[in-house]
C-alpha cells in the first residue's frame, strides 16, 4: 500500500464517489484511480466501497474504519511536513487563515500587521468564506487557523476556543425617528425595514431567535454578508441596519450614521478560533492566535489540541 492509494480513496469520498471528478482533482486518469483503489482493497482483504458495475455506490462498514485510519495517516503526514518546515525555517513560511468577511475586514488587520512585524519573512494568505466554508478549509488543510462566530464548534474534527465577545449594533441615518431613542425595543424594530446579514453569517441566528421568541416577524428588506454593503444601503434610506459592533469602530467611517448598541435585544456573540484536531502548529501560528486575543496562549492551545481540555468560557 502507498500514499497515492490513500489520497485516491480520500478524494473519491470527497467527490461523492465520482471517480472521474476525483481523477480530475488529482490530475490523473480515472482508470488509474479505480485500479489503485482495487489494489488497496485486495491488499487489505476488504471492500472499501460497494459497487454497482464499475460505479462506486457507498462506503462499506470496513471501509469506514479504513477511511478513519487513512485520515490519521494523512494528517500525520501533513504534520511531518510542517515539522520539517518549522525546523528548517524557524521564522518563515506562509500562514493560511480561513475567516469570514467581517473578521477579515474589521478584526484581523491589526493582528496580521503585528505578526508581519514579528515575523517579516512570513507571508499571510487570507481565505474568506461562510463559517461552514471556514470549517471545511481547516478540515481539508487549506488553512491552519480559522476565525468565525457560527458553525465552527459543530465539527468534531476541529478544536475551537472562544476568542472574544461582541454584540450587534443598530445603524440608521441622522434624523431617523429611532435615532432619538437611547434604547430601542424589538417591537419598534419590527415595524422598520431591516438590512442585516445573511442567515448563516455574523450572528444572524440570534437576531431571528430574538424576534421569534416574542412572536414578531421582522421586515427584512435586504440581506448581505458584508457590513459595508449593509451600511451603504442604510445611507440610501432602504432601512435600518443591524451589524456587528466591529463594523462601526473605525473613526470617521460612520459620521453620518447614528449607532445604538442592541446587545440587550440579541445577546452576546462569541467569535471562536479553530484548528484541525491534532494538527502540528508552527511557532508563528501560535503567535498569531495570541495576537487575536489575550485569552489565548500557546499552552492553552497546545492542551486543547492534545484533546485534554474542555470548552472554555470567556
Amino acid at each position: 500500500m502507498n500514499l497515492h492509494q490513500f489520497r485516491f480513496v480520500q478524494e473519491a469520498v470527497r467527490r461523492n464517489l465520482n471517480l472521474t471528478e476525483a481523477a480530475k482533482a488529482l490530475h490523473t486518469s480515472q482508470p488509474g484511480v479505480s485500479k489503485a483503489i482495487i489494489e488497496l482493497e485486495e491488499e487489505l482483504g476488504v471492500e472499501i466501497f460497494s459497487r454497482h458495475g464499475k460505479r462506486l455506490k457507498r462506503v462499506t462498514e470496513p471501509g469506514q474504519h479504513v477511511l478513519q485510519s487513512i485520515e490519521v495517516i494523512m494528517r500525520e503526514l501533513g504534520n511531518l511536513k510542517r515539522i520539517g518546515e518549522q525546523f528548517s525555517a524557524q521564522d518563515s513560511g506562509t500562514l493560511s487563515i480561513a475567516t469570514t468577511h467581517t473578521q477579515a475586514r474589521y478584526v484581523l488587520p491589526i493582528p496580521v500587521a503585528k505578526l508581519r512585524e514579528a515575523y517579516p519573512k512570513v507571508n499571510v494568505s487570507l481565505h474568506q468564506g461562510s463559517p461552514r466554508e471556514v470549517a471545511r478549509m481547516l478540515i481539508d488543510e487549506i488553512a491552519e487557523i480559522g476565525i468565525a462566530t457560527e458553525s465552527l464548534s459543530d465539527f468534531p474534527e476541529l478544536v475551537t476556543l472562544p476568542c472574544y465577545e461582541w454584540q450587534h449594533v443598530l445603524v440608521m441615518p441622522q434624523g431617523h425617528p429611532l435615532a432619538k431613542k437611547e434604547r430601542v425595543t424589538l417591537e419598534e424594530l419590527a415595524l422598520e425595514p431591516i438590512i442585516t446579514y445573511h442567515p448563516s453569517f455574523t450572528g444572524r441566528t440570534r437576531i431571528d431567535t430574538a424576534f421569534a421568541a416574542k412572536k414578531l416577524v421582522p421586515r427584512i428588506a435586504l440581506e448581505a454578508i458584508d457590513s459595508d454593503v449593509i451600511k451603504t444601503y442604510v445611507r440610501l434610506g432602504l432601512g435600518v441596519g443591524i451589524v456587528a459592533e466591529m463594523a462601526v469602530r473605525e473613526d470617521g467611517s460612520n459620521g453620518d450614521l447614528v449607532v445604538r448598541p442592541v446587545g440587550h435585544l440579541f445577546g452576546q456573540n462569541i467569535a471562536r478560533v479553530a484548528f484541525k484536531r491534532s494538527a502540528y502548529l508552527r511557532n508563528f501560528v501560535f503567535k498569531f492566535a495570541e495576537l487575536l486575543s489575550d485569552r489565548l496562549d500557546r499552552k492553552l492551545i497546545a492542551t486543547a489540541l492534545a484533546g485534554t481540555t474542555h470548552d472554555y468560557g470567556l
